[in-house]
Parts: structure tokens; sequence; C-alpha cells
């Protein structure tokens, strides 16, 4: 039998109409990074630009975005007491924030947005440990 690879995650991409305003989008309300653009100088298929969130590389490349919305999403660890203010920071830079989730307690808080092109985000405060001694529980 052959072993498995070790695989970690290496980066997400999303595809969105403005490289520019997403990546402000992460930068600014979430503290984000931005270490790259392409201005033009495209590698791969389109423009695109590279922030570090959380230690992940994130890149945005610009195109035609998803055309529907649903509830398939990344999910962003963040402590609660960070909750409000990153809250406060998508709206005033024009997410659309989401009414919470029904949700048992002790499984952690969740805020969940929408970039400017159909992509859903969570901000999520529990830890898999946490969520499975809750559920553990019935």
């Amino acid at each position: 039998m052959a072993t498995a690879p070790t695989l970690g995650l290496s980066h997400l991409t999303f595809i969105v109409r403005d490289v520019d305003r997403t990546a402000r989008l992460f930068c600014e309300a979430l503290g984000g990074q931005a270490v790259y653009d392409s201005q033009g100088r495209n590698f791969s298929l389109s423009r695109e630009k590279f922030v570090l969130l959380g230690g992940l590389w994130l890149a945005f490349m610009e195109g035609e975005p998803p055309a529907d919305r649903t509830y398939r999403h990344v999910a962003f660890a963040v402590a609660d007491e960070d909750l409000p203010a990153c809250e406060a920071r998508l709206r005033a830079l024009g997410a659309e924030v989401k009414p919470p989730r029904p949700r048992v307690e002790g499984e952690g808080q969740s805020l969940y947005f929408y970039d400017f092109d159909n992509h859903l985000f969570e901000l999520h405060t529990g830890t898999l440990a946490q969520r499975l001694a809750r559920y553990a529980q019935g």
C-alpha cells in the first residue's frame, strides 16, 4: 500500500471583477496584507492580486465571478472579541453581512458575509474540537 503524501493548504483563488476592491476588503476589514499585484504583467490567466490573511495566501484574479450565490464558503478563524470590529469594518466597506444561521450553544459564533462577487465567507470563533465535543453531547 502506498504512503499518503503530506498535504497542506497552499492557497485559495477567487475570480472577481475588481481585484483592487476585493483586496481592499480583505486588507482593511480583516487585517490582510497585500503582497503582490501583477499590474499588467500577467503570469497566469489574468491580472491577479495576492493577499496574506492569517498566514493563508489568497489569490484574487480578474474575471467573471460566479453568477449565483450558494452556501459554499470558506471559514476563517477569529477570536470572539474581534468579531464585532470585523463586522463593523466589513459593513463600512460595503460587504453584505448575512444574519447568522441557527446554532447550538457551544459551537462558536459565526458571521457570514458576501464579497462583491457572490463569494460567501464566514468568520468563525469556534474550533473543530469544540464543535465535536458539543455534538457528542447530543
